[in-house]
């Protein structure tokens, strides 16, 4: 889970806000930007061994299961409710 004290949270904060996530002028989100905004946090980690890749991916897979649990669910959810259920 991606729950970290209070403390560095407001550490992180001013970081998080210098960073601006907007959407392409086609509507796109720029996952791109993502992908190379996460890929130069991991490689700021400077893994020296497979211990190291090994707990950078399973922390990649456990920020994935944590994202559709938190939130993709919960937009599934709500298509369900909105749009009736597939499996009834």
């Amino acid at each position: 889970m991606p729950y970290i004290c209070r403390e560095r949270r407001e550490d992180f904060g001013p970081l998080f806000d210098r960073i601006q996530i907007t959407r392409q002028k086609d509507g796109q989100l720029p996952v791109g930007e993502l992908n190379y905004i996460i890929t130069r946090l991991l490689l700021q980690c400077k893994p020296h061994s497979y211990a190291d890749y090994n707990a950078l991916y399973g922390m990649l897979g456990c920020c994935q299961a944590e994202f559709y649990r938190r939130a993709v669910a919960v937009y599934e959810d709500e298509k369900i409710q909105e749009n009736g259920d597939v499996y009834s």
